[in-house]
């Protein structure tokens, strides 16, 4: 039996990006599928009470400055070189992550976020601005005008809830958060595990 991971995803999520370069090279290495849940993240920090770690740990000394470390640590580890920080960081998702929705429903959800994901850490702009996000669907090759719809569709909408409401049922308190089976890992820095899990 083929064996999947379930990921939480969310664009908003620096490590999103990163998990998702990295998970390319488990399923290759381990024969699994990857079943990408799109969720809102702003919308589980607010069903788990949680914070963003910048916000979360504002005032501590030394430790945004170590996650920077360890996020660089990660990038080179496995030569992550086309991230870049997007300068209008934090960018509210709320609008492509819609989209995802909407490429899911339409069958090409992999393939919505492979180049969406370029306009938020590749070559980074400000996604959550409607003319931008237009142009950055057109310059994909993707359907702008139907996805442009699509993002206000009360099916979307609703679909993007349910996803997140759940997210949060099976314990789901950030992005990006992986499943194999009921096991849960959270956060690109546990991906070994994942594999490892996958690998048995």
């Amino acid at each position: 039996m083929t064996k999947q991971v379930d990921f939480y995803f969310d664009f908003a999520s620096p490590n999103a990006y990163l998990s998702h370069k990295v998970i390319q090279s488990i399923k290759e290495r381990t024969g699994a599928t990857v079943n990408y849940i799109p969720v809102l993240l702003g919308g589980i920090f607010k069903l788990t009470n949680n914070k963003p770690p910048m916000e979360q740990f504002f005032g501590v000394k030394n430790k945004n400055e170590y996650q920077n470390i360890e996020m660089q640590r990660f990038i080179e580890r496995h030569g992550l070189h086309d991230f870049q920080m997007n300068p209008h960081f934090p960018v509210i998702s709320l609008q492509i992550i819609r989209g995802a929705v909407a490429a899911e429903m339409d069958g090409y959800l992999e393939d919505y976020i492979d180049k969406v994901l370029v306009h938020m850490w590749e070559q980074p702009k400000k996604m959550d601005d409607p003319d931008i996000i237009k142009a950055a669907f057109e310059e994909s090759g993707l359907d702008a005008e139907k996805l442009m719809a699509q993002m206000q569709d009360a099916e979307v909408k609703a679909k993007l809830i349910s996803n997140t409401e759940a997210a949060a049922e099976r314990g789901v308190f950030g992005i990006p958060t992986f499943f194999v089976g009921d096991e849960m890992y959270f956060g690109k820095d546990n991906l070994w595990q994942v594999e490892e899990k996958l690998s048995e």
